[in-house]
């Protein structure tokens, strides 16, 4: 099971609300993180409000209407089962910003289902629009895949690689009129920022343990940073990415991946962060549902078949390839310490329990590092 698997991130994209006063907004999922540390209650949709919005859609009579309980909590969504079909329907804030994003992500998505890549097919309203706007929120409806999750083979892995090369190339010269989000986990001051929050938050506490793993962290990922950066990052070209490239948010059948559900984070960024994080995701090892009892190593023998899977279509030089064991850590890093800066915890597990276990995890990437890089570059 992956990190993302593990935890209903605290996720709010309404920043340019008077209201809200974010300490930051996490470059690679657009996050924005206040202090007050309390998971907010799932929203649903209002009967009537689902009946308003079907209603722009051309999917016949609705039968039947499920909620979805995954994901961001403030983003509800909901399973539709009409004369035509099953159907996704998920409403966020709106926001300038969110609707540029959004747009973004539908005209890659858009761009990508004309070359018959495995998207999920977005629904148009009476006015042949992708984004329904009522009053203040955006709405998008998905036709519903049906699909088996990542089964852990060889092929799946390598093919989940592929597909990511292909998505790369297919959108190597994509362009849009709408204005597309940048950044990465990759030497963010933001990410040090939480890494500094926690660490405040945690002076009082009698425990030194937290204290302790944080500055392992920071220096961790301040110098993978340094590294990376060493080795030409600013001067590598930036692409469309995915932006968050891991099991769940796939679709499988016969170990092919046939649907990818999340176009969320697509943004503008190397093609090396997409891929660092892809291997961090398809090759962490977990078992028990307590972090603690995690192993350190990574899963060798997936890192390679995934990484063999993207370099069949695309070719990484190589500093890109020396640089991926040190983006890993800066990922894992990165998408641990935001929930945890929010709200005090990784799901049901406490900050130090699942810190300790990216410490070790990111410490046994850090000493294998040449012998990853070797195994990658052969």
């Amino acid at each position: 099971m992956p990190l993302k698997h593990l935890a209903a991130f605290f996720i709010d994209q309404t920043a340019s609300s008077s209201n809200h006063y974010p300490i930051a907004v996490f470059v690679t999922g657009d996050f924005c993180i206040r202090s007050k540390k309390v998971m907010p209650t799932r929203e649903h949709f209002s009967s009537q409000e689902l009946d308003q919005v079907q209603s722009h859609y051309d999917i016949g009579p609705v039968h039947y209407a499920k909620p979805l309980s995954a994901g961001n909590r403030r983003v509800p969504k909901m399973i539709i089962t009409s004369d035509q079909g099953k159907f996704l329907l998920k409403r966020r804030p709106k926001t300038k910003v969110l609707l540029q994003r959004v747009a973004f992500a539908h005209a890659v998505q858009n761009d990508l289902a004309q070359v018959a890549f495995p998207v999920t097919s977005l629904m148009t309203t009476h006015d042949h629009k992708t984004i329904l706007q009522l009053e203040n929120n955006i709405y998008e409806c998905f036709r519903f895949v049906p699909g088996g999750r990542y089964d852990g083979s060889a092929a799946a892995t390598v093919d989940a690689g592929r597909q990511l090369a292909n998505l790369h190339g297919y959108l190597a010269d994509f362009a849009c009129e709408y204005e597309p989000p940048t950044g990465s986990f990759h030497d963010s001051s933001i990410v040090r920022n939480c890494l500094e929050k926690v660490a405040d938050q945690q002076k009082t506490s009698p425990d030194a343990r937290l204290q302790e793993t944080i500055q392992a962290l920071t220096t961790l990922y301040n110098n993978s940073g340094a590294s990376v950066i060493r080795l030409g990052f600013h001067y590598w070209p930036n692409h469309v990415v995915h932006g968050d490239w891991h099991p769940g948010n796939m679709l499988f059948a016969e170990r092919k991946l046939t649907a990818v559900l999340d176009f969320d984070s697509t943004r503008l960024a190397p093609l090396v962060t997409d891929v660092a994080n892809g291997v961090l995701q398809f090759s962490i090892v977990t078992g028990s549902p307590n972090p603690a009892d995690w192993p350190e190593h990574l899963d060798q023998a997936k890192l390679i078949q995934f990484l063999y899977g993207y370099l069949e279509i695309i070719e990484l030089d190589r500093n890109e390839l020396r640089a991926l064991p040190a983006l890993m850590i800066e990922a894992m890093i990165a998408e641990a310490i935001v929930p945890i800066a929010v709200t005090g915890s990784f799901g049901q597990s406490t900050a130090l329990d699942f810190l300790k276990m990216v410490l070790r995890k990111a410490q046994w990437i850090n000493k294998n590092r040449n012998k990853l890089t070797e195994a990658m570059q052969s």
